[in-house]
């Protein structure tokens, strides 16, 4: 006997048009008018031949018929005679397979109450429900998928299990918009995607945006993986958790892993070696592992205390700095799996260094694999292109107020502490965010409620962000690269700040380069330059970045910026840097900057390492770890970066000699440094500079010293204070001799 299913509900199942598959397929209890109870089974099974319903306790086979369509198939069976996991026994051409019926497993691992914070924008781990999860169901190993795509018709799962075949593993709507279905047998490793139908029926096939791993470009499709990793860094992770790191040093290393050193095809590096990649046509990425061994130990061997990396989430265009973000749960897959990036973090932590990860949330790609129309519909984005389109771009903008979207992005933010261990985010281009007319010309942009082109959304959203983040993983950073006068972008959310705990100073960095851009001859018409940053310094955590955006687009590296001939460019760099590290503010400097990589930055290629062959360039890379070695043993240097007490001018106006002296105190210590720049390349003698004490001053560092491949022209590593009664507001003052182009940096002894 067969019971008569609804030829409609047959027709929307075999059409793949039904939203809750569920309410026909799978087992369904049937009781007739004497109260006995029967079960009917159903499945829809395209290819099959014959099915039958398999009892694996009681060892007995049910034969299934064929309903109204020829791979539809149902049979009834007794109460006592269906196990709760029942197997379905399926018969194509001449092979047959046994699976668990997937729509057996009826009770949803996303509960209500998941599905209400999501939609109120407050589920901070709804990774762990989204996406793909190898779990175990009733005893059956399998994986659960869910996604959100509340305007779709319906929704499949697609992959090589099923022969990317949408008819065959259709998912169930549940509230909120949320779709899920639990597929026994699949493990780690699987590839999928989702086949989206919007309601007039028009297709999408989309990676999946929780997705924790993609294929290897260009391949598009997502990879199942449980992110399981053995961590060995707890006691640097507690440590953090006790740190305040505004009175930290903190001197970050920014690389963009593709272009920083590739391999031999074959020949995996040495820990340590350098191989350029236009000496080896064949050269390849280097993987998460093989950086773990080559560029950690050189980071560390420089003194740096962090490591940026590059967005690492999942991005389509190897030429790119990565900022297209098409996988924003998964680092990219060009480098190896999220275990390896796992690998990468731990050794990094065990090596005494941070890590910190570009965290892309103001814009997404078009790519259609990706979150643009993700469901039909304009899901993630704005639908008005006027708030939806960073024209300039080619991008897409988040819709900051639909609350799942913030979710999502939020939620991401917090997945990088919680799985990767990360130290820390830079949030790219915040000021693109920020302000609705940002790179639009009048009537490209909507004004908010009050008329202004203030994002509102965006500031809820950010300071949500900053506080979770703090609250959840005390002692990280998170870090504004944000360009324009916005208040208190690094202040306390309580305080009506963002939240950020530091911010890019980008007016520093321009004036900077700017000033030394100059001949030296006409430096002293642009003083201004180099003392206004002093001005501006404390209204906010302020970290001085020479960054990846200083070195593309026809800009040329900072040692093309530089005047003069290659000792003046060498020597105008080593001024940069000590001017950067005595300045109060934290650290930032991309790579090649370190020995002076003397062409603009090229995606194909590795840094030109054959530079560190020429000792000029051996020098200006010792100065750099010098440099941070003095960072991080001086107090005054980094433990009261941002307010006026740890900075005071000695004497910031001789412009005429474009001379520069001023004073680094530390908090709560009597400790103090003095530094005195001269930003030209005639030496100065018997330069008096005013100090607050007397005694003896120690030379700490000299950047024209000749290990460094200066003229070595100093002080011989120390000078006595002279009495200065002239000067009543410093009594005490240096005698020095000031090198070209030359930072001292002095201590009393």
């Amino acid at each position: 006997m067969v019971c008569q299913t609804p030829i409609d509900q047959i027709k929307r199942i075999t059409e793949n048009q039904h939203d809750n598959p569920f309410e026909i397929l799978g087992s369904h209890v049937l009781e007739d008018q004497d109260h006995h109870k029967r079960w009917v089974v159903r499945a829809f099974l395209p290819n099959a031949d014959a099915v039958w319903v398999i009892n694996p306790e009681a060892r007995r086979q049910h034969p299934m018929q064929s309903v109204h369509h020829p791979h539809f198939f149902e049979c009834e069976v007794e109460a006592d005679e269906l196990a709760m996991n029942y197997l379905l026994k399926i018969k194509e051409g001449e092979h047959e397979r046994v699976i668990h019926d997937p729509y057996a497993f009826k009770t949803p691992l996303l509960t209500d109450y998941d599905i209400y914070l999501f939609g109120e924008g407050n589920h901070h781990r709804i990774y762990e429900k989204m996406g793909a999860h190898p779990v175990e169901v009733d005893g059956v190993a399998g994986v659960y998928f869910s996604v959100w795509a509340p305007n779709a018709r319906n929704v499949s799962i697609i992959g090589d299990f099923n022969q990317w075949d949408g008819r065959k593993h259709q998912m169930r709507r549940l509230n909120g918009g949320v779709w899920d279905l639990f597929i026994p047998e699949l493990t780690a490793g699987t590839t999928y995607k989702y086949e989206i139908k919007n309601p007039a029926g028009h297709l999408y096939y989309k990676s999946d945006p929780y997705g924790f791993q993609q294929e290897v470009r260009p391949n598009t499709a997502s990879v199942v993986n449980d992110l399981e990793y053995t961590w060995g860094d707890d006691d640097w992770l507690e440590a953090r958790r006790h740190q305040d790191p505004q009175q930290e040093p903190i001197s970050v290393y920014e690389v963009h892993l593709g272009s920083w050193l590739h391999a031999s095809a074959d020949q995996p590096p040495e820990p340590g070696e350098v191989v350029r990649v236009s000496q080896k046509p064949e050269g390849r990425f280097l993987t998460y592992r093989e950086l773990a061994h080559t560029l950690v130990p050189y980071a560390k061997e420089l003194g740096y205390t962090h490591i940026e990396v590059l967005p690492v989430a999942e991005h389509p265009y190897d030429g790119s700095w990565g900022y297209q973000v098409a996988g924003h749960y998964a680092p990219t897959s060009r480098f190896g799996t999220p275990q390896d990036f796992m690998y990468f973090v731990d050794q990094c932590h065990q090596q005494g260094l941070g890590v910190i990860v570009d965290w892309v949330p103001g814009h997404f790609p078009k790519d259609s694999h990706g979150l643009a129309c993700f469901d039909g519909s304009h899901l993630y984005e704005h639908a008005d292109p006027r708030k939806g389109e960073h024209k300039g771009w080619g991008t897409l903008v988040f819709n900051y107020s639909r609350r799942e979207v913030s979710n999502f992005l939020i939620a991401n933010a917090l997945f990088w502490f919680d799985k990767y261990h990360i130290d820390g985010i830079r949030v790219d281009a915040v000021a693109s965010m920020l302000y609705l007319d940002y790179d639009r010309k009048d009537g490209e942009w909507v004004p908010n409620r009050f008329g202004g082109n203030e994002n509102l959304e965006v500031v809820d959203f950010l300071r949500q962000l900053n506080y979770l983040i703090f609250g959840y993983y005390p002692g990280v950073l998170s870090i504004a690269e944000e360009s324009t006068a916005w208040p208190n972008v690094s202040r306390p959310t309580y305080i009506g700040g963002l939240g950020f705990n530091l911010k890019w100073n980008m007016g520093w960095m321009h004036d900077m380069l700017d000033y030394f851009s100059t001949d030296p001859l006409y430096r002293r018409y642009h003083q201004n330059h180099i003392t206004f940053s002093i001005w501006y310094a404390f209204s906010e955590n302020f970290m001085l970045a020479l960054s990846h955006d200083e070195v593309v687009h026809g800009k040329g590296n900072l040692y093309q910026k530089m005047p003069g001939d290659e000792w003046q460019k060498l020597a105008n760099l080593r001024a940069l840097y000590g001017y950067m590290y005595t300045h109060p503010g934290k650290k930032t400097l991309f790579m090649g900057m370190e020995f002076g990589q003397t062409s603009e930055w090229n995606c194909w290629l590795d840094l030109d390492w054959g530079l560190l062959n020429q000792i000029p360039h051996q020098q200006l890379k010792q100065f750099i770890g010098d440099l941070n070695a003095l960072y991080k043993s001086q107090p005054a240097l980094y433990t009261d970066d941002f307010s006026a007490a740890g900075f005071e001018w000695i004497d910031c106006n001789d412009a005429d000699n474009s001379v520069v002296s001023f004073i680094r105190q530390a908090k709560d210590s009597p400790d103090f440094l003095v530094t005195v720049c001269n930003f030209t390349p005639t030496p100065l003698f018997d330069y008096w500079v005013g100090v607050p004490e007397p005694g003896h001053y120690q030379e700490l560092i000299n950047s024209d010293a000749e290990i460094y491949g200066g003229s070595d022209t100093g002080n011989f590593g120390g000078k006595d204070t002279q009495p200065w009664p002239e000067n009543p507001r410093w009594p005490h003052a240096l005698s020095l001799t000031l090198p070209p182009l030359g930072v001292l940096v002095l201590k009393l002894s």
